[in-house]
């Protein structure tokens, strides 16, 4: 039997390659195998920290029998869901047909047209708990097909025609404003769980896009925003050790965590915990809860080329054993002598953006020259590395190895918006650009008068659009922002920095295209509102500049202005130096245009949409007027 998972690049594919399951990766390879024998697909869909995903592996795929039938009856393939996105988009979508139990690992059985006719999650090698065994499942899939095919084929087609309908349904409408945006924000007060922190009944995730609407819609819903951060961090979901958070909990007193940590939750997080960082009554928590993020980031989840892992698994060996959670359960001098539970090294574009996005925020507020670095070494890395010399994005790679996968959308708006939050901490005209390339090429990719500005310029994923499954990107957002919400809040952030009103149009259109939607499902656009809310506020710049030379001619800085400028609650604020001010301006940056430091001293310039206030050199300045 050959092993064609061995050299795959996924972690989590290469985690299966000793199974004795006759695995095969996602392509044609696989669905041309099952043209030639007539026999159904089986499409097994997991990540590499996934818990369940381990005990399936283990339990079922590692079975002799189990696989003997899989090997037999079906063309077994194996996707990890964070390096094709859309292709477990496209399968999640399918398998709510048939069961209303979503996640992973995610097991669909498909015509070898690609088309499913039947779905599950994990199922046990025996019958429990009302699950049937996989093997019966196996069986029972296995005889439908060869005496039942007309009933799958018209099911399959069924749901296949199902959501090519529900692609196309209009969710636009105006912006919200401010009013709505609140009531949106009231919404959400009214599911929160006072006691324990987190919206509604377990299981119970962060949230983070939520919390970043919520921080920036209002003092209502900024003070939610910090409840529910303040209890989370106090919680059972953070490592107090490590400082990271887990992904989810199954109790609503966070008390039983699922203990994967992924680089999404994290950089989120740290973004909410800078947002709130700002302004004169900033909770005080913030602090130290950023520095446990910024310490898991940078020590944990940080590579020796810069950038990111994209999880850390929730299972670790010890006393030869493996054990789900029992790392993070010691205390710090309990896992001094234990092998730390396994990196998923894969890193992904627009995770990797977060990541950036997050380092450069909260490095900047909180002056942490550490996390601005670590910004700047992973920007550079995936600028370097993942962008091919046609100026193409790469979706991921793995110790240097380029992925197949098709970049998605979200790498274009979530790495050009780590870059634009880089640009805004460090003044370094390079990422600036580098991101507005991005977002001119999503846009470029976009049908000529389609709802939506922005499309993923490497087109959907090839194996998807010969068989007509690929869907548009999904506005809908859990654990991070949609790819759409990416794209409009780097678009907003081009505008803010003075690249032009062309992005401000952009941002709004974008935002229209889910607008109907979001202000009615709070909990499921949180990315999407923290944009809207952005648009509906006044745009207030702030440009603080130092001289060059301040350093040799001996010129004290105002301290105390920098660090006003750090937290100040402007919608963008930057510290930059003359040469960087020039330099921004002359890349097409209008913001920073004549901008300098006037007597040789730090010189700030307070703006509301361009029309600036007269310069000031005090930190008391720049309290509103």
């Amino acid at each position: 039997m050959p092993n064609r998972l061995k050299d795959a690049l996924s972690p989590y594919l290469r985690a299966h390659a000793d199974n004795p399951v006759d695995w095969f990766p996602w392509g044609e390879a696989a669905f041309a195998e099952a043209r030639r024998r007539d026999v159904p697909v089986l499409v097994s869909i997991g990540y590499a920290t996934c818990h369940w995903c381990h005990v399936m592996a283990r339990e079922s795929f590692g079975d002799p029998a189990i696989a003997r039938l899989m090997n037999e009856r079906f063309v077994a393939v194996k996707v990890d869901r964070e390096e094709h996105p859309e292709v477990d988009a496209s399968y999640l979508a399918a398998a709510s047909a048939f069961t209303r139990e979503l996640g992973w690992p995610l097991t669909v059985f498909a015509t070898p047209l690609g088309r499913a006719f039947y779905a599950g999650t994990y199922f046990p090698p025996r019958a429990v708990h009302g699950m049937p065994a996989f093997a019966e499942v196996l069986a029972a899939v296995d005889e439908a097909w060869r005496e039942r095919r007309n009933e799958l084929d018209e099911t399959a087609n069924a749901v296949a025609a199902a959501l090519d309908a529900a692609s196309e349904a209009d969710a636009a409408g105006d912006l919200p404003d401010r009013a709505r945006l609140e009531s949106a924000a009231a919404v959400l007060a009214a599911d929160e769980d006072r006691l324990h922190g987190g919206f509604g009944r377990a299981p119970k995730f962060p949230v983070a896009p939520v919390l970043e609407f919520l921080a920036v819609s209002g003092p209502d819903g900024r003070a939610l925003a910090a409840r529910t951060l303040k209890l989370m961090g106090a919680s059972p979901l953070r490592d107090p050790v490590e400082g990271g958070f887990f992904r989810y909990a199954t109790r609503a007193d966070w008390s039983a965590p699922h203990y994967e940590r992924m680089l999404t939750d994290n950089a989120l997080l740290l973004g909410v915990a800078a947002e709130l960082g700002r302004g004169d009554a900033a909770p005080g928590f913030v602090g130290s809860l950023a520095a446990g993020i910024i310490e898991f980031l940078t020590t944990r989840m940080q590579l020796a080329s810069g950038g990111f892992a994209s999880a850390q698994d929730s299972e670790s060996i010890i006393d030869g054993e493996r054990s789900e959670g029992g790392y993070y359960r010691r205390d710090a001098a309990g896992r001094a002598g234990l092998e730390p539970p396994a990196l998923d090294t894969k890193v992904l574009t627009g995770w990797n953006g977060l990541a950036i996005a997050a380092l450069a925020r909260a490095g900047f507020v909180f002056g942490r020259p550490d996390a601005l670095a670590a910004a700047r070494r992973a920007a550079d890395y995936l600028l370097d590395h993942h962008r091919r010399e046609d100026g193409s994005l790469v979706r991921a790679s793995l110790d240097g190895t380029l992925s197949p996968a098709t970049a998605t959308l979200e790498d274009s708006g979530m790495l050009a918006g780590g870059l634009l939050e880089l640009t805004a901490a460090t003044g370094d005209v390079r990422y600036a650009s580098a991101a507005r390339e991005l977002i001119e090429r999503a846009a470029a990719a976009a049908p000529a008068g389609a709802a939506v500005p922005f499309a993923a310029p490497a087109g959907g994923d090839p194996v998807l659009v010969a068989r007509g499954l690929a869907l548009p990107p999904d506005p809908a957002e859990g654990a991070a922002p949609s790819g759409i919400t990416a794209c409009a809040d780097a678009a907003w952030r081009l505008y803010a920095l003075g690249a032009g009103d062309r992005y401000l149009e952009l941002a709004e259109r974008a935002m229209r295209s889910v607008a109907g939607t979001a202000v009615e499902r709070p909990i499921a656009f949180g990315g999407a509102l923290a944009v809207m809310a952005r648009l509906a506020a006044p745009l207030v710049q702030l440009v603080t500049v130092v001289p060059d030379d301040r350093a040799e001619e001996g010129v004290e800085p105002s301290e105390a202005l920098l660090d006003a400028t750090r937290r100040h609650e402007a919608s963008v604020a930057t510290i930059v130096t003359e040469s960087q001010a020039r330099e921004l301006a002359a890349a097409g940056f209008e913001l920073f245009q004549g901008r300098t430091a006037s007597d040789r001293r730090p010189t700030a310039y307070r703006c509301r949409a361009f029309v600036c206030a007269l310069p000031v050199h005090g930190a008391d300045d720049l309290a509103e007027p």
